[in-house]
């Protein structure tokens, strides 16, 4: 009768399976998101794709950021696959395959390069994978590429 309840305090754990729990929730959250986006606007785009004054991109829109970070992104991806793969199991795929994506993304975006400035990002680009890194690898002992 209660089984579903015993069944909600056991867990089993597929190790084939276990890296994609959390691109899983990524992803649901995005779709999830994403129709929230459509719903709230939709009316209002279909106005103006209707009236002829829809606009995908706006004036002047900065396509080299656009097109490097759609570079950026799945490059940093497949180096984080490639750098697990030659260091398993240690996490050192995220952190190695982290910092450069971290270091590039924010110098893309950065529009002033003062030393101080590059100076944030390279500490930024070190610091915030590292800790995230040391917090989900060794203290929560989650497995990373």
């Amino acid at each position: 009768m209660f089984d579903w309840f015993i069944s909600l305090n056991s867990v089993s754990i597929d190790f084939d399976l276990s890296h994609q729990f959390f691109p899983r929730i990524i992803i649901t959250l995005l779709v999830v998101l994403g129709g929230v986006i459509v719903l709230a606007n939709f009316r209002s785009v279909m106005q103006a794709i209707r009236s002829g004054r829809y606009q995908f991109f706006v004036r002047n829109a900065d396509f080299f950021r656009l097109l490097v970070t759609l570079v950026l992104i799945p490059a940093y991806f497949w180096s984080m696959d490639a750098i697990g793969g030659v260091l398993p199991n240690m996490g050192l795929g995220f952190l190695l395959a982290s910092i450069p994506f971290v270091f590039l993304m924010s110098i893309l975006y950065c529009h002033e390069r003062t030393r101080r400035n590059v100076t944030i990002i390279v500490i930024n680009a070190v610091v915030a994978p590292t800790f995230v890194w040391g917090v989900l690898y060794h203290l929560f002992l989650v497995s990373m590429p």
